[in-house]
């Protein structure tokens, strides 16, 4: 694990709430002069902390007002059943993520977003059930978000 300081924490905290601040903005908010701040950035890109910068989109606006949850089964737990599901589910452009899981009565959990139901009927039966291994969907549909986040807490590093 990459040691961290104070001031990295800060600079990391500001980043995940904005990454488009510039960096004499980033360098105004964590008490850094430009120059200190910046080489701070690029050490804690180059460590590998960061995974990738990112713009949110609101799925709404985009007319994306349909997003399920999925639980799926596979019929057997080999590693070419599961290598096979996810480099199909990893092509879908309608999975927001896919986790696999323990503790549920399932192997996965999907999210998907799409249009309306006819776009998840069409999503389901035409791209996730045909996946070979795939032997049971069991979904749940996302009535509001009540919270949303893309941060990750940093409070312990402190």
């Amino acid at each position: 694990m990459v040691q961290l300081d104070r001031i990295d924490i800060r600079i990391l905290q500001e980043l995940q709430q904005d990454s488009s601040l510039t960096n004499q903005e980033l360098a105004d908010r964590v008490g850094l002069s430009p120059s200190p701040c910046l080489r701070r950035v690029k050490a804690l890109e180059e460590s590998g902390i960061v995974d990738r910068k990112v713009m949110l989109l609101k799925r709404s606006e985009l007319g994306l007002k349909l997003t399920a949850f999925i639980q799926i089964s596979m019929d057997r737990h080999t590693p070419d059943r599961f290598t096979v599901f996810e480099e199909q589910v990893n092509s879908f452009p309608e999975v927001r993520a896919c986790n696999l899981v323990t503790g549920q009565n399932c192997d996965y959990l999907v999210e998907v977003v799409v249009e309306d139901m006819e776009k998840y009927h069409d999503f389901l039966l035409g791209k996730l059930t045909r996946i070979p291994g795939v032997s049971g969907v069991q979904s749940s549909f996302l009535l509001r978000s009540v919270k949303e986040n893309t941060s990750l807490p940093l409070g312990h590093l402190l």
